[in-house]
């Protein structure tokens, strides 16, 4: 059985694919009190860099990778995650380094996440 970081990182990596058409090719996520945060790494398509290469592109991607996928949560806790850490889903608050292609996100719950391990995936 994977362990909830991995479960959690499975989540992330799902919703990031259907949402943008590729997920992170790797995910660490750590649990702290009630929050759950998650460093992706290989998050851009072969398009958005390609976008990037301009101020204005760039821009563009960041504002679709940061303030995109806060909406998307708002709107929808994705299927799982509120059940898998046993609280409920407040806020979200992510960036992207377009340059590194690392981003980071941090969900914020309303009650401390049991079992606070980190995991590579």
């Amino acid at each position: 059985m994977p362990s909830k970081e991995s479960a959690f990182n499975d989540i992330v990596r799902r919703v990031r694919k259907e949402l943008f058409g590729k997920g992170p090719e790797r995910i660490r996520t750590v649990f702290a009190e009630n929050m759950a945060i998650s460093t992706m790494h290989g998050n851009l398509t072969a398009t958005e860099k390609f976008i990037a290469r301009t101020p204005e592109g760039r821009d563009t991607v960041h504002a679709t990778r940061t303030k995109r996928i806060q909406q998307i949560y708002a709107e929808t806790v994705p299927a799982g995650m509120e059940e898998l850490v046993g609280a409920k889903l407040l806020h979200l608050f992510s960036d992207i380094h377009l340059e590194e292609d690392m981003a980071v996100s941090v969900f914020v719950f309303d009650r401390e996440i049991a079992g606070g391990r980190s995991s590579d995936d």
